[in-house]
């Protein structure tokens, strides 16, 4: 071979090898740029120092079936409004701020010109098809009974958060839709959809703002989807006040860092139900994504937050305690984390409550 084409060949070969190196440092860089959420293979996990569950238990339908069989149903006689009294608290807040409790996670907040839907399930069941936990209760309005919706807020995949009937038949589509990472292929049919990462910030108008944060929690609808959806909490920024949408959610550290960050939180919506699995689960009345009463509690005093609504609960059997024990809870010990009783607060679906009023602002 001649000395010249060996030269090239060895030429090529240097600057192959320098393309190469270089690209593949750059590649690492990139993915050490990821925040700590991101997993290299696009799933994601919750923020660090997180409480994790343990992996060797095994969900028994079984003997969660059986277990429940033991529960007092029995429903307090004024934990569901009338639906007429519903209906007319609609027509009179209806130039008000408001904030109001249909079931479960879904809430309808009203800020100025803007009327927000939480996490909307109005299914008789939070599963696929006809499968799933039934609701004891039903939704304190029905979908054709809801006011006009302008922002759809949606924390997390899990048939009690996102219910796709819900979303197929939900009247208005034009609606700003903002949902974590890769759940935007569920909503085709609406118009102005938009997936948020941890942090994400988007304005809605001149005194509307919504920041996407971190929560503990999973994301799963199917055996081979775990994690592949991304999770949060809504910070709800209005007029100079905070309204922290904190659900589904379990105790952990980042709460500390979200209230040094962004608090004080004027006002915290967080889940106090479905967190009783024993004996599946080896601890009772323990949940590492969803918080007791008393955790609840204690996320929001590390938020800092002023007043706390305890959400999550009396819509459906998703986990052991007895139905009505969350509020009981919550109640009794809101003073032993800081807050006064009556800002441990405890709405009855289909309750309306002037934000005005709640959050002192004209």
């Amino acid at each position: 071979m001649k000395p010249l084409k060996i030269l090239n060949i060895k030429l090529f070969n240097s600057v192959f090898f320098f393309v190469f190196i270089f690209t593949f440092n750059c590649l690492s860089i990139e993915m050490n740029k990821k925040p700590y959420h991101h997993l290299p293979d696009g799933t994601f996990r919750n923020p660090e120092g997180s409480p994790k569950r343990d992996e060797n238990v095994k969900w028994s339908y079984r003997v969660f079936n059986k277990e429940k069989k033991k529960l007092d149903m029995t429903i307090s006689i004024d934990h569901v409004i009338d639906k007429e009294k519903v209906l007319s608290n609609l027509k009179i807040f209806k130039d008000d701020d408001y904030i109001a409790w249909i079931g479960h996670a879904t809430f309808l907040i009203k800020l100025g010109d803007t009327t927000i839907i939480t996490d909307p399930v109005f299914s008789k069941n939070a599963g696929p098809l006809i499968f799933g936990p039934k609701r004891f209760t039903e939704p304190a309005l029905s979908l054709n009974e809801i006011p006009k919706i302008d922002l759809f807020l949606l924390t997390h995949n899990h048939y009690d958060h996102q219910d796709m009937s819900t979303i197929r038949k939900f009247p208005y589509k034009n609606a700003k839709v903002l949902l974590p990472l890769k759940l935007g292929k569920y909503f085709k049919r609406y118009k102005d959809v938009n997936e948020m990462d941890w942090y994400d910030e988007i304005k809605i108008n001149d005194n509307l703002k919504i920041t996407f944060l971190p929560a503990v929690h999973w994301s799963k609808r199917s055996l081979t989807d775990t994690n592949k959806t991304l999770w949060g909490n809504f910070l709800i920024e209005y007029d100079g006040k905070k309204i922290l949408f904190t659900c589904d959610t379990g105790i952990g550290d980042i709460y500390k860092d979200i209230g040094n960050k962004y608090g004080p939180i004027d006002l915290t919506l967080i889940n106090i139900g479905a967190y009783n699995f024993y004996p599946i689960m080896p601890y009772k009345d323990k949940s590492v994504y969803h918080t007791n009463p008393e955790e609840a509690l204690e996320v929001a005093q590390n938020l800092k937050s002023k007043k706390v609504i305890g959400m999550h609960w009396g819509t459906f059997v998703l986990s052991l305690e007895p139905i009505m024990e969350p509020p009981i809870r919550f109640k009794a010990n809101a003073e032993k984390y800081g807050f006064k009783k009556e800002d441990a607060i405890i709405y009855k679906i289909g309750e309306f409550g002037s934000l005005k009023k709640l959050l002192n602002y004209n």
